[in-house]
């Protein structure tokens, strides 16, 4: 069964965030995708280039529109308060118009707990330890 955003739940985890957004990722689904981002949210998809707003947004449309899938595993979890540091080591395949691709990286995600205690990622970092 595919998620829809009306009826997709929110982490009240910070690890059990990841599981959720490799679900909401892999149905396609961009608007249950991006509820699991606040709203001043920082996404890093290509090393050295943040995304904010509507351009975060656009961009994750283009790319989930391709199909791609993700399995990903955490690998570190620090929560303090309202804050959580995610390390994650991801894998995802999709095809572009160049063909097939294989991408992969340890990403530093940031979250923050909203006031109805669900948790979001306020920097979203798949490539964290690279360099810009």
């Amino acid at each position: 069964m595919t998620n829809t955003a009306e009826n997709f739940e929110l982490a009240g985890d910070a690890e059990e965030h990841g599981r959720l957004y490799v679900q909401a990722f892999n149905s396609g689904d961009v608007e249950a995708v991006n509820r699991m981002y606040t709203e001043d949210a920082i996404s890093v998809w290509q090393p050295g280039q943040p995304l904010t707003g509507q351009a975060r947004k656009e961009a994750l449309a283009e790319f989930l529109s391709m199909r791609p899938t993700m399995t990903a595993e955490l690998r570190e979890k620090h929560v303090t308060g309202n804050t959580a540091l995610l390390v994650v080591d991801w894998q995802i395949d999709v095809t572009t118009p160049e063909g097939p691709e294989h991408l992969q990286g340890t990403g530093l995600d940031v979250l923050r707990r909203g006031e109805d205690g669900k948790w979001r990622f306020a920097i979203d970092n798949p490539f964290g330890t690279e360099a810009a």
